[in-house]
Formats: structure tokens, C-alpha cells, sequence
């Protein structure tokens, strides 16, 4: 009898667990934080991106849509270059397209300093110069050259082509500069290629960085990750799992394993990875996706800095030059950079 009480108590407390395991959430409005600049007052108080639930049903579609974004980034290019004094000129780099990024001033101990920068859009948007947002964002800010990789994109391209790009554009980029003395950075599936490109450099025994920055990386593409329940329909840019930049994930992926770490790195070893800084916000989706690799690079004995900045959906870090918000993330890398790059 003692027996089949302690099983129905065990029983009884597993029961407890499971019902644990979630709980409601009560609808309630979610303000607009007074604790953050007027500008980013209005990106965080913004309506959800439009096109979250807009999923085209062919690849022609999508190229469609996608062509539409990239031209309306573009258009916004010469105000943002005029406004961070910063020059784009484009390039290759044994055969991968690229675009130089240079600012106006280059700092005396940048001289010799030498960024990659990996352009995010879900794999899949912001080819060519539209692609070059976040990079001319570090170069003015920051005060470094950069190249930005105009990796192939799919549905025409998925993986590994965008991967194979970016190494082939990093092996270049070597040569120009002492590994040294460089970092690459980029944010969401940039953040995700930043990450992935040291994976590979390790694989095939090539030069590492002296130090990266993946921004809000997506650095799980199962849809594992605490914020992609408890921030989904809070984010405005990405807005919930299984949306618009997930779809576009999914023409990159095309069908392999979404835990293999060249596709989400949080799988991977990290044993031996250069000095890290990432970047993420409150709101962001992928809360939960740069927290878990933070944790991982620390348990494999990496240098590694979180910073996490107020009500911030998705990469809004870069959604506004004129937001301190924008100027103090930046030269928080910059900082990062400068402390570990040679000169």
C-alpha cells in the first residue's frame, strides 16, 4: 500500500510539473517606455511590420517582394552615407561581389584595422547596396573601413552559397590586412553568418578574427528559445516564429538539418572563438537566441559581452542614425574592437 501511495505522489507532483510548464498570460496593452529617446520612442511605438504574414506562395513571388525592400532601402542611402560621412565604393573579392566601406576620418589606430561586415535580411534580402546599412552605420560611428560581403542570396542561391561567399570574401580579406588586426560583425542572419563563418574558419584550420560582433543573431532556426514565445507579437519587426523572415530562412536552409551549427551556430563548439560582443534589445524575438549563445561562448572559457538595450524590438539599432541609441550601440563595439584588434 505504502508503495502505491509514494507512486500516486509522485504521480500527483508530475502532474503539478507538467500543468507548470505553461501558464496564461492575462491581454494587456504594452506602452510605449518613457525610458528611451524620442526616436526610438517612435520605432518601438511603430505598428507591426506589414509584411510579417505576407508569404509568397512562389520563388517569383518572393523575389518580387524581396526586390521591393531592397529598393526602398537603397533609396535611403546617399542621406545615410551623407549623414555618417562615409563613402561606398564596390568591388570583388576573388570573384564574390562586395562593397568598400570607408569613412571620412579614419582614426589613427584604425589605419591598419580591417572589418567584414555580413549583412543580415533573413538570408535572403538586401543584396547589393542595400545590403550596406549596417555596415555604414560601424564605419561612421565606429571609424573603421569595412567591406561588406554581397553574398548570393537564395531562392536562386541557399545554402551554402551565402556561407561559401562570405569565406571566400574572408580568405580575400586576409590578405589585405593582418587577421589580427580584423573582426567581423553583423546582425540577425548576418549575426547567424558572423557566427558560422568562425564555425567553418575552425573547420578548414583558416585565420580567425581578432574579435566579432553577431547582432541579434539567428543563431537557432529550429524556433527553439524562451522570447520567441514571450516576445512574439511584441516584436514589431520580426514579430513571431514562423513568420515572413522565417519562410525566408527557409529558402536558405532549403531542406537540411536546422541543427546543423553551420545553420544555427548555437550548436556549435565554440571552444576557442575570438572575444564576442553581441546585441540584442528587450522586445527583440531573438532575446532568447543571443542570450543562449552569450551563455555558450562564456562555458566554452570565451570573452564574451551582452549588451541588451531598452525596449528595442529587432536590430532597432540600426533603424534610426539619428537615435543615441543607434551612436552608443556602435561605438560600444567599436570600443569592444579597439580594446582587441591590433593595430
Amino acid at each position: 500500500m505504502r508503495i502505491t501511495l509514494a507512486a500516486g505522489a509522485v504521480l500527483a507532483v508530475l502532474a503539478t510539473q507538467v500543468a507548470a510548464q505553461s501558464r496564461e498570460v492575462p491581454a494587456k496593452p504594452l506602452p510605449v517606455p518613457d525610458t528611451v529617446s524620442p526616436q526610438m520612442q517612435k520605432l518601438v511605438g511603430a505598428p507591426l511590420n506589414p509584411s510579417y504574414n505576407q508569404i509568397p506562395a512562389t520563388n517569383d513571388e518572393w523575389k518580387k517582394q524581396i526586390r521591393g525592400v531592397e529598393e526602398a532601402t537603397a533609396k535611403g542611402l546617399p542621406a545615410l552615407r551623407e549623414a555618417l560621412k562615409v563613402s561606398v565604393e564596390p568591388t570583388t573579392l576573388d570573384g564574390v561581389k562586395a562593397y568598400i566601406v570607408t569613412p571620412a576620418n579614419i582614426p589613427p589606430q584604425n589605419k591598419n584595422r580591417l572589418l567584414v561586415h555580413v549583412h543580415g535580411g533573413c538570408f535572403a534580402s538586401f543584396a547589393g547596396e542595400s545590403g550596406t546599412v549596417e555596415a555604414i552605420y560601424m564605419a561612421g560611428f565606429g571609424g573603421f573601413k569595412v567591406i561588406s560581403v554581397d553574398y548570393r542570396t537564395p531562392p536562386d542561391h541557399p545554402y551554402p552559397a551565402p556561407l561559401d561567399d562570405a569565406m571566400t570574401a574572408w580568405k580575400a580579406a586576409t590578405k589585405m590586412a593582418n587577421p589580427k588586426n580584423m573582426a567581423i560583425f553583423g546582425s540577425s542572419a548576418g549575426g547567424n553568418l558572423t557566427l558560422a563563418m568562425v564555425l567553418r574558419a575552425k573547420q578548414d584550420g583558416l585565420p580567425l578574427p581578432a574579435a566579432i560582433a553577431p547582432g541579434t543573431p539567428m543563431s537557432d532556426l529550429t524556433g527553439a528559445g524562451d522570447s520567441f514565445q514571450t516576445n512574439a507579437m511584441v516584436d514589431n519587426v520580426l514579430v513571431a516564429y514562423g513568420a515572413n523572415c522565417d519562410k525566408r530562412a527557409a529558402l536558405y536552409t532549403a531542406g537540411h538539418d536546422l541543427k546543423d551549427p553551420l545553420l544555427s551556430p548555437v550548436y556549435g563548439d565554440m571552444k576557442g572563438f575570438p572575444p564576442a560582443i553581441l546585441t540584442t534589445g528587450t522586445r527583440d524575438l531573438l532575446l532568447s537566441n543571443t542570450v543562449r549563445v552569450h551563455r555558450k561562448l562564456r562555458q566554452a572559457g570565451v570573452e564574451a559581452s551582452l549588451q541588451v538595450y531598452e525596449g528595442q524590438s529587432h536590430a532597432h539599432y540600426y533603424r534610426d542614425v539619428t537615435a543615441p541609441e543607434s551612436r552608443e550601440a556602435f561605438t560600444e563595439i567599436a570600443q569592444f574592437f579597439d580594446r582587441h584588434l591590433g593595430k
